[in-house]
């Protein structure tokens, strides 16, 4: 049996059946749970204002972790401070997104729960905000909540930290979900429908995914391009390297959706967004409907939503970095396929909007 892990943060005696979390506890492997980096974490103690509140560790852009089992688990944790206003951003692994800029007033205490996805045996939860806090930390099993798993390339995936402010819509989609479910993101940069199969990636989603679970589809980007292992042609190849997916889902009793491309940033000079994949979104669309499976059509969505902010707004949204703007891009970029962290969170509200059209139950119940 997996056991349940029970934190509590700063200093003193812990409370009843939690462990003591000090900074400087370190991360150890012997130990299996600690601090990544001890170098600007820090602890206060407040009044008594009641237990796993009068202590907590103010976590500076640093990492804990907790060497887990594989699989799905429900994280929850205590914020909040009897005296000071505090905000806590919290991601999982390679920087997806579980709680962002969470506000908590003065002498108020917020307790908040969601689901996380675990591979290579470690738990990773990143501490970011003006003024983060963390009082206290359950970890449990959680093997039956709904999973989303993402098939896609590099505007869905998981981008790493280095990469900051770099990201994908899918690292995002988990602010957007309730804790009764998860986001498992195989997505990577580069893949065409064509290559995330060649590569063994698909295969590793279906030695996990269980009936019930949903599969989001989203490519097009790379299998544009001309080389023989990503390339398809949109009306036969294109199509058939989807259906792979469409069936294996069927298959092991879980839901395929098909996520159109996300549009690029390129401007006419009308005003309007021209359209870089062609082809391929005609084919998807018309699988969908001879296959009757759900989709998302976040090509129409992103371009009215580009449309509606602009050439100049919609740099903000992807990778338009000035030089010494963002200590990862000392040179800056001009970049209109991938997004900053804001364009990955507003592309993502376009997911979950699409989501709530479709009107799938259970699924419904989970978005936030």
């Amino acid at each position: 049996m997996i056991q349940t892990y029970k934190f509590d943060f700063g200093v003193g005696a812990p409370e009843e059946g939690y462990t003591k979390v000090t900074p400087q506890d370190g991360y150890e492997k012997t130990v299996g749970y600690g601090f990544t980096s001890v170098a600007n974490v820090y602890a206060k103690v407040r009044s008594e204002v009641g237990p796993l509140r009068r202590d907590f560790c103010i976590p500076v852009n640093t990492s804990f972790v907790v060497d887990v089992p594989d699989g799905t688990y429900r994280v929850s944790v205590l914020l909040g401070d009897d005296i000071a206003e505090t905000e806590t951003s919290i991601t999982c692994g390679e920087g997806r997104f579980m709680l962002h800029r969470q506000r908590v007033s003065a002498g108020h205490f917020v307790r908040t729960s969601f689901s996380v996805w675990v591979t290579e045996g470690q738990l990773k939860l990143t501490f970011t905000g003006r003024a983060p806090r963390i009082n206290a930390m359950e970890i449990e099993p959680a093997p039956s909540v709904c999973m989303l798993f993402l098939a896609g390339d590099s505007t869905v995936t998981d981008q790493p930290t280095d990469g900051y402010p770099y990201a994908g819509w899918g690292q995002m989609l988990p602010l957007f979900v309730k804790a009764d479910a998860a986001v498992a993101n195989y997505a990577l940069s580069g893949r065409s429908s064509l290559s995330f199969i060649r590569e063994g990636v698909l295969d590793t989603i279906w030695s996990k995914i269980k009936p019930h679970d949903y599969l989001l589809i989203q490519f097009g980007h790379n299998d544009q391009k001309p080389d023989e292992a990503r390339y398809t042609e949109p009306y036969t190849t294109y199509k058939q390297t989807l259906q792979t997916y469409i069936d294996g889902a069927r298959e092991r009793g879980a839901f395929p959706i098909l996520v159109t491309s996300v549009q690029r940033r390129f401007f006419e000079e009308d005003g309007t967004l021209r359209d870089t994949h062609g082809d391929y979104l005609t084919a998807m669309r018309e699988l969908a409907e001879a296959e009757e499976v759900p989709l998302i059509d976040l090509a129409a969505r992103s371009k009215a939503l580009f449309e509606a902010l602009g050439p100049e707004a919609t740099k903000q949204l992807f990778m338009w970095l000035a030089p010494g703007e963002f200590l990862n891009f000392p040179d800056g970029v001009e970049d209109n396929t991938h997004f900053q962290q804001q364009g990955g969170i507003e592309v993502a509200k376009l997911v979950l909007a699409g989501l709530r059209e479709l009107k799938l139950q259970p699924l419904s119940l989970y978005l936030r």
